[in-house]
């Protein structure tokens, strides 16, 4: 579902790297590519935090939902593309729905390793590598 205009410019690109990501994690989950003020809204009322996140997970029904501005301005800071940011932030989602979690670093690390495997298989760079 896309229901920020500006996520418009990248369905084409972004339906082939969400429904590649989600396959290459197992995953069942609906996607939605949506704005920041909606992302803010359901971050405060669900985790208390009054701010846009880049992705929110659902797990009933299994839901990723996406904030482009979150996710625009992360993908200019770290010098990639909105596409391979999504395609980063889909496997990310997908891994949190099937119990991963990144509280403490070692979940982060583990958690991390999965998503770098994952995103070598589909061919994406290791989102990792330069932090």
């Amino acid at each position: 579902m896309v229901t920020d205009r500006r996520w418009r410019a990248f369905v084409p690109d972004a339906l082939r790297r969400v429904s590649r990501a989600l396959a290459a994690t197992g995953c069942a989950a609906s996607v939605a590519l949506t704005d920041d003020r909606t992302v803010k809204a359901l971050n405060y009322r669900d985790r208390g935090k009054n701010k846009p996140t880049n992705v929110l997970t659902y797990e009933a029904p299994p839901e990723i939902l996406l904030a482009f501005g979150v996710v625009a301005k992360e993908a200019q800071r770290e010098g990639k593309s909105i596409g391979t940011h999504l395609s980063h932030l889909i496997v990310h989602g997908a891994l949190h729905l099937q119990g991963y979690d990144h509280h403490h670093p070692g979940e982060a690390r583990e958690m991390e390793a999965e998503e770098t495997r994952i995103l070598a298989r589909l061919g994406e760079p290791n989102p990792w590598k330069n932090r």
